[in-house]
């Protein structure tokens, strides 16, 4: 499989002057105060709708979710000037949809992007006061990245209990974040998921890394996404995984969205 790490021709952060460094840190701390206050309230409120929820799930359930995810996308363009523009149709129903993962802001658009979606993600995250046990409740799959046979064995049956009530699964096929322009091979549970669920898989490519690095600073400047055309079920694992890993690392040759 072609996996290769900051290969010549690839993304690159941008350079950025000190006046524009400046001004994204102020924009940033305004950005992290109206964000997380606006959590405060809305992450507990997910959690009490969760208990509350008659079992199976139902509006309760996922407007918590819905609505946190939509505050941290109003905020972060209202503030941080960060705009989102997709490439191609999400698919609804039933489906594994495969993300490249550069940033936190593509793991808390899961929930706004994607309808009442069961997200894998790793086991720390369980672990935040409220927060994990109100996605827990919601449905979210955590998974322990040591990638033990019993932690695989659990993931796939939390994922095909949640493909049968008809949800989409959500993974970050790579297993973790990536620095931008780094393209590794695929984690094996990815396999394991597209061969058990039989589903069609839908790769995204996406850029966020550029406006939203792992430092505090996010930037202003516009995060692609890139949907592909779903790709059949039933393939052998070598096809699958060359198709999936090229379409979520499409973006990978073009030039960043973020703004100077």
């Amino acid at each position: 499989m072609a996996a290769g790490m900051m290969k010549a021709g690839v993304r690159a952060q941008p350079h950025r002057s000190a006046l524009a460094t400046l001004v994204a840190l102020v924009r940033t701390v305004l950005f992290q105060i109206a964000f997380l206050g606006g959590s405060l309230l809305l992450v507990p409120l997910a959690l009490i709708l969760g208990l509350v929820a008659p079992k199976g799930g139902g509006f309760l359930l996922f407007i918590g979710p819905k609505l946190w995810a939509g505050w941290f996308r109003l905020t972060s363009r209202a503030i941080t000037g960060i705009r989102i523009e997709i490439e191609g149709d999400i698919p609804p129903g039933p489906h594994l949809f495969a993300l490249k993962h550069e940033s936190a802001l593509e793991a808390i658009l899961t929930l706004w992007w994607f309808e009442k979606p069961a997200v894998v993600m790793k086991q720390e995250l369980r672990r935040i006061p409220i927060w994990g046990l109100a996605s827990a409740r919601h449905g979210s799959i955590f998974v322990d990245r040591s990638g033990s046979a019993g932690m695989l064995r659990e993931m796939m049956r939390q994922a095909q209990a949640a493909a049968a009530s008809g949800r989409p699964v959500v993974i970050f096929p790579e297993g973790t974040r990536v620095e931008v322009g780094e393209t590794p091979a695929l984690a094996a549970g990815f396999a394991g998921l597209y061969k058990m669920l039989k589903l069609p898989v839908v790769p995204v490519a996406l850029d966020s890394g550029s406006v939203w690095p792992k430092s505090f600073i996010k930037y202003p400047g516009t995060v692609h996404l890139k949907v592909a055309p779903p790709i059949p079920p039933g393939l052998p694992r070598a096809e699958v995984e060359d198709r999936v890993h090229a379409a979520i690392n499409a973006l990978q040759a073009a030039p960043s969205g973020a703004g100077a």
